[in-house]
C-alpha cells in the first residue's frame, strides 16, 4: 500500500493542484495507472491527427508531462524505499543510581504524619534507617532492617499518601515507625523517583546527617556496615 512522503505534506517542484502525492511501496503498483495514461494519450492524439498531416501539436507536451511524472514517482520510490527497512533504535535503559551529592547533607526539617495524621518531626527520630516504601511495601526488607538495627536506632517506613500499617516486629527487633510523606518532601530532597517493586533506604546518624542512600534494597548487605555505625 502506498504512503505519503515522510518528510512533509507536500513535494517541492510539483504543481499544488496535483494534490498530495502518494508513493507506493512497490513501483509495480504504478503499472495499471501507466497503461491507462498511455491509452488516454493515444485516444487524445489520434483524433487530433488529420489525414495526411504530421503528428498532433499536443503530443510532445503530453509526452514530456508523462516522462516527468514517471521520473518523479520513480525517484520518490527510490528515496523512500530504504525507510521501510530502517531498524528502530533500541530503548535506552537509565541505571537507577543514587543522587550525586546527597550523602553528607543534613536531613531536611520535614514533618511527616503517622496513621492518625499527627505531625512527626523527621529529625526527632535520628539516628534512623528510613525506608521509603511508596514503591513497594517490601515487608521482608523492613523486617530484616528492624532485626539488624542496633539499640537506639529507629527504623522508619515512609509511604506516600498514608502510613502503611505494619506487623509487629519479631522479638528483640527495633521498633518500626510507620509514617507517610503526602507532600513528597523526601523524594524531592533526594531527586530520586519512586519505582514499582523497589524500596529505598536512607541511613541518618544522630547528628541528622545523611550517611548513605541505598536506591534499591536488594539484601541486608547493601546497608549492614553503615547501619551498625549509626548508633556510635
Amino acid at each position: 500500500m502506498g504512503k505519503p512522503d515522510a518528510d512533509g505534506p507536500g513535494l517541492p517542484g510539483l504543481p499544488p493542484e496535483w494534490g498530495r502525492v502518494i508513493v507506493p511501496d512497490d513501483a509495480s503498483a504504478l503499472a495499471a495507472e501507466a497503461e491507462q495514461l498511455r491509452r488516454e494519450l493515444r485516444d487524445v492524439v489520434r483524433p487530433a491527427r488529420p489525414a495526411g498531416r504530421g503528428r498532433s501539436p499536443f503530443a510532445l507536451p503530453l509526452l514530456v508531462l508523462l516522462v516527468a511524472v514517471l521520473t518523479t514517482v520513480a525517484g520518490l520510490v527510490a528515496v523512500t524505499w530504504p525507510r521501510s527497512g530502517r531498524p528502530e533504535a533500541e530503548p535506552t535503559h537509565t541505571p537507577y543510581a543514587p543522587p550525586a551529592g546527597a550523602s553528607g547533607r543534613p536531613l531536611p526539617a520535614l514533618d511527616l504524619v503517622d496513621a492518625e495524621q499527627s505531625p512527626v518531626p523527621l529529625r526527632g527520630l535520628v539516628p534512623a534507617m528510613i525506608i521509603l516504601v511508596d514503591g513497594c511495601a517490601c515487608p521482608d526488607a523492613v523486617a530484616s532492617a528492624a532485626a539488624l538495627a542496633p539499640t537506639g536506632v529507629t527504623v522508619v517506613t515512609v509511604a506516600g499518601a498514608r502510613a502503611v500499617p505494619l506487623s509487629p516486629p519479631p522479638g528483640g527487633a527495633a521498633t518500626v515507625r510507620a509514617l507517610a510523606d503526602p507532600a513528597g518532601g523526601l523524594r524531592a530532597f533526594l531527586r530520586l523517583p519512586a519505582r514499582p517493586g523497589v524500596a529505598t533506604a536512607l541511613l541518618v546518624d544522630r547528628a541528622g546527617v545523611l550517611v548513605r542512600v541505598v536506591p534499591e534494597i536488594r539484601s541486608a548487605d547493601d546497608y549492614r556496615p553503615d547501619l551498625s555505625r549509626l548508633a556510635a
